[in-house]
């Protein structure tokens, strides 16, 4: 019996895809992934035994072929307004990868250079644009910056408009934290904050994102002085971020929902050899549960100290809104990066030690 709550959502998108029109096509596709990629995660979650967790990270849901599904659904309709929806998610859908990666993430990239010119042929004066705005912000692409600034001063809408603000302010987050840019942050916050303060992108309010970013302008930008978190690891010992004070550390957000615990393991332990016998240190961050965290410390997989995080306390405190998340820090806890996981973290962490 406990099968039919499964099974009921399923069976509702399978019935979209089969019987409705390409829009409920759309919503059909999006349902189901999203239903088996919840029983998946709680499934991931609740496995304690590295053997288990290998098999279930296998079978995570195939977001690459969900990917092809919606965009032949939606590619050829893209001049319709109701494709914007579901071209949003197929970009965050998309964008979603674990460590850093090239081009458009799991889907083709024309797919998101398509999405990007339909919107400037056709839908320019639409109302519907705000998730797609911010959806622009995830995919971290070259192209949506100037997209998102033709929106900000060419829709019609205020609101709109201020989601498009909202959504620059975010991307020149990565760009540079000099003065000028700094300043025109600010000016986009406000505006998202007057224009659009009440209108929710995925259940959040533009005034808590802007809020958030005027908090990460505050206290999380490059050169200020990290949060000193204090909370405990997996068998409740007290642990905090003051600790490792004297090293370069990598402050390493994380979680096996996202089915790269392994592959994001294998590239940590990869960075602890090259730098071992320097004052370095990677100190994760784990968003599971305690059970989770201890069954990959006994499997040898996880050798490195960690806060354990479930209710995502410590998290907020960074403001981590997508995992894994690095912050690269110096000896006085200064910030130097923030940004996925990757390349530029060990870069970074590099240079620091030669200036030492």
């Amino acid at each position: 019996m406990r099968f039919s709550f499964v099974l009921i959502p399923l069976l509702i998108a399978s019935a979209a895809v089969t019987h409705g029109g390409t829009a409920r096509q759309a919503d059909g596709i999006r349902r189901a992934y999203e239903a088996d990629f919840k029983q998946w995660a709680l499934k991931l979650q609740i496995a304690t035994r590295p053997e288990d967790r290998a098999k279930i990270a296998a079978e995570r849901p195939d977001a690459d072929a969900t990917a092809r599904r919606m965009w032949s659904a939606i590619r050829p309709n893209l001049a319709e307004p109701w494709t914007l929806e579901p071209a949003a998610w197929l970009l965050r859908l998309g964008a979603g990868s674990a460590v850093e990666v090239g081009g458009d993430g799991a889907f083709p990239a024309e797919a998101a250079t398509a999405i990007r010119e339909a919107v400037v042929k056709h839908h320019l004066a639409s109302e519907g644009l705000a998730p797609l705005c911010m959806a622009l912000v995830a995919t971290n692409h070259p192209g949506s910056l100037p997209l998102l600034e033709r929106i900000e001063k060419e829709s019609p809408h205020k609101k709109t408009q201020g989601v498009a603000a909202l959504a620059i302010a975010m991307m020149l987050k990565d760009l540079s934290d000099e003065p000028e840019v700094m300043r025109r942050r600010l000016t986009l916050l406000r505006k998202a904050i007057i224009e659009s303060s009440e209108v929710e992108i995925q259940g959040v309010s533009v005034a808590t994102l802007a809020a958030d970013e005027l908090y990460v302008i505050r206290f999380l930008s490059k050169g200020r002085e990290a949060p000193d978190l204090v909370g405990s690891g997996s068998g409740g010992e007290p642990i905090k971020l003051s600790d490792f004070r004297g090293k370069v550390a990598v402050l390493l957000f994380w979680r096996s929902e996202d089915g790269s615990a392994e592959q994001l393991c294998q590239m940590v332990k990869g960075i602890r050899e090259r730098f071992a016998g320097k004052p370095f240190e990677i100190v994760g961050v784990h968003r599971d549960s305690i059970a989770s965290l201890r069954g990959l410390q006994r499997s040898g997989d996880v050798e490195w100290p960690n806060f354990s995080d479930p209710e995502n306390k410590l998290g907020n405190e960074f403001r981590i809104a997508s995992w894994p998340a690095a912050y690269v820090l110096d000896g006085e806890r200064r910030i130097h990066y923030a940004g996925p996981m990757g390349s530029f973290v060990e870069l970074t962490a590099s240079a620091l030690l030669q200036e030492r």
